[in-house]
């Protein structure tokens, strides 16, 4: 962090806007840092105001009060406050809040008024506070508050200018907190917050519902339609991201094919040949043709989270989850991993409580993320053909993230217990947002970004992989036309070690090796099996999944038997959605739990948790006869 710069740091309550705020802004020009000895991550930024002065944007995670209760919520604290060797104080402090939460928000801007810091109130979303009924007085506020007051709707960027005319340093003068009477201050806030808001910022009559209060009560917090609106939802996407993908996927496998039989056409047959068009195109093609269904997540994440209900599903899922010993803070680092375990485990700053952190972060792997993807969209289809319809597609990859949550819920529970109890246990606190209007720009920002992130895994780890697994299929060749290439391979070599330890699974070594590759990244097990079943490119989209799905119906045991049986399938599904296929995942684990004996065990456990779900799941159905 620079020193000489004037620093403005951007804070408020969680759900109020500040990310849009920060983006407005600063424009492209953040990154994502941290301060010396802290692991929370901050947004960093640069602005100029009206007179040209150049300002660097702190954006702090959301925090309720200046008493931190959680990692998160510490860094922004103790910053505030002074505390973090080595940087200074903020020059002047945004605090950002809910036009239509004045009596929650106002707590936090009071304290730092408190504190003698330099602040401007930035009151958001305004036009919807107005919609409800609430007369604002932003001018009566500021005057009562002696502090700069701006109107503000941050996604349209309304307001934004006027934010940034108030910025001037250095500051004219620092309010005084002239509410501070009585000896209970946090009696006195309220107090003070009740009279500013009688008379700048008067609710219409408090026995009208409003449409979001209507929606709540009866509908997506409702004791019964709650639950099933929210089950509808998850299916919906899960239907939708089968349903909606297929025509880009073919656009993509199209391409990948036609870049295949150009790099065909213009070289020489030989091993270079075979490098391209099997390892690189061949490889990386077979992963990346499952981009549409990532993108689709994250586009369907991100429009829940947007609106407004990811909130409600949080509160729903409270009482559910407390009977595992979690609370609703844990919801949203777990939902988190349905994108990508690693955010969802560096979501859990957020959780106060140490223990329950611990045990979010043990069991967030276990919430299938979109690198499994690519293994469900192989599989699924091949067990259920896709005549079939992608609804009920779309059900069993319902039931497999359901196997995956309720799991971890049960090893959560088991885990909890064996922690003892909370020594300083905190209520679950969640503000609910207003509903809101889906916020384009944030949404297709967080989907560009995760999807370029998937192709940049592609280059990457996949690329390099697809190269490796090429040439441990294709050396050492043999001259003996009576012996199968793959066979004499090193792969296949290890795969003959490998199948010892996997067969009780229903796997060969051909399919072991492929499952051992994904260790590094999980979607890789697609690419292996290609080039270790040397599937051919087609000359179209269709031909080449043809091709494929021929390739794996053919496969057989040396006696003849058919390798892919319905049970084998299941059995791979099972072994996917259990084991901790992903390194930099226990990376993340070692670091934010600050044990590695966290990070191994939590791999040993699931890897071997993987191997006995699938070996019951295969011989408990070979012993009935499936």
């Amino acid at each position: 962090m620079s020193k000489e710069a004037k620093t403005i740091a951007l804070v408020g309550n969680p759900n109020v806007g500040k990310t849009t705020l920060f983006n407005a802004l600063t424009g492209s020009t953040h990154q994502v840092g941290n301060f010396a000895g802290v692991t929370v991550s901050i947004k960093i930024g640069e602005m100029f105001t009206p007179h040209g002065d150049k300002l660097q944007v702190l954006d702090f995670p959301g925090c309720y009060s200046l008493k931190a209760a959680s990692k998160d919520e510490q860094v922004a604290v103790d910053f505030l406050t002074g505390k973090i060797e080595g940087e200074k104080q903020a020059d002047l402090v945004v605090c950002m809040v809910d036009a239509s939460a004045l009596e929650r928000h106002l707590q936090l801007a009071l304290q730092l008024i408190e504190m003698k810091l330099p602040v401007v109130i930035a009151l958001n979303m305004v036009d919807m506070a107005e919609k409800s009924g609430l007369r604002l007085d932003p001018l009566k506020m500021s005057e009562e508050l002696n502090v700069p007051v701006v109107a503000m709707q941050a996604d349209i960027g309304k307001g934004v200018v006027e934010l940034k005319q108030a910025l001037r340093l250095p500051y004219p003068a620092l309010a005084d907190a002239h509410w501070k009477a009585g000896k209970d201050a946090d009696a006195s806030r309220r107090d003070f917050i009740l009279k500013l808001c009688a008379i700048a910022a008067r609710r219409p009559d408090q026995h009208q519902l409003t449409l979001a209060d209507k929606l709540d009560h009866k509908l997506f917090l409702h004791p019964f339609f709650g639950w099933l609106s929210f089950l509808g939802i998850m299916f919906t996407v899960f239907w939708a991201i089968f349903s909606l993908s297929g025509i880009p996927m073919g656009w993509i496998e199209a391409a990948f094919e036609a870049l295949g039989d150009c790099a065909a056409g213009i070289m020489p047959k030989g091993d270079f040949q075979s490098l391209l068009v099997d390892g690189v195109i061949g490889g990386i093609g077979g992963v990346v043709i499952f981009l549409p269904q990532i993108v689709l997540l994250f586009f369907f994440i991100g429009l829940l989270e947007s609106s407004g209900y990811m909130s409600r599903a949080a509160y729903l899922m409270d009482g559910f989850m407390s009977k595992a010993g979690l609370s609703g803070k844990a919801f949203l680092p777990l939902f988190s991993s349905y994108a990508c375990a690693i955010p969802g485990v560096m979501a859990t700053r957020t959780i106060g409580s140490a223990k329950e952190r611990l045990v979010t972060i043990f069991v967030a792997p276990w919430m299938s993320c979109s690198a499994r993807l690519p293994v469900y969209f192989l599989i699924v289809p091949l067990l259920l053909h896709e005549e079939e319809g992608s609804w009920k597609q779309a059900l069993v990859l319902f039931s497999i993230y359901a196997v995956g949550t309720l799991s971890a819920f049960i090893v959560a529970k088991l885990l909890r217990n064996k922690l003892g109890p909370e020594t300083d246990p905190q209520p679950f606190v969640l503000e609910l947002p207003a509903y809101r209007k889906p916020q384009w720009p944030y949404i297709l920002r967080h989907v560009a970004k995760r999807g370029f992130a998937f192709i940049r895994k592609a280059g990457g780890i996949i690329l390099g992989l697809s190269i490796l697994l090429w040439a441990l299929s294709t050396y050492p060749k043999t001259d003996d036309e009576g012996v199968d290439p793959i066979s004499y391979s090193a792969m296949g070599r290890m795969g003959k070690v490998i199948e010892p330890v996997v067969k009780p699974l229903g796997f060969d070594g051909r399919i072991g090796t492929a499952v051992l590759t994904s260790f590094a990244a999980r979607e890789v097990f697609n690419s292996s099996l290609s080039i270790i079943l040397r599937v051919e490119q087609g000359d179209d989209d269709v031909e080449t999944r043809d091709r494929m799905r021929e390739r794996i119906h053919a496969a057989t045991w040396p006696d003849g038997r058919p390798l892919f049986t319905p049970l084998t399938l299941i059995s791979i599904l099972v072994f996917f959605i259990y084991a901790l296929q992903c390194l930099p995942t226990s990376a993340v684990v070692l670091r934010e739990a600050g044990s590695w004996k966290w990070a191994v065990g939590q791999f040993a456990f699931m890897s071997s948790f993987a191997y006995m779900a699938s070996l019951l799941v295969y011989q408990i159905g070979s012993l009935l006869g499936f």
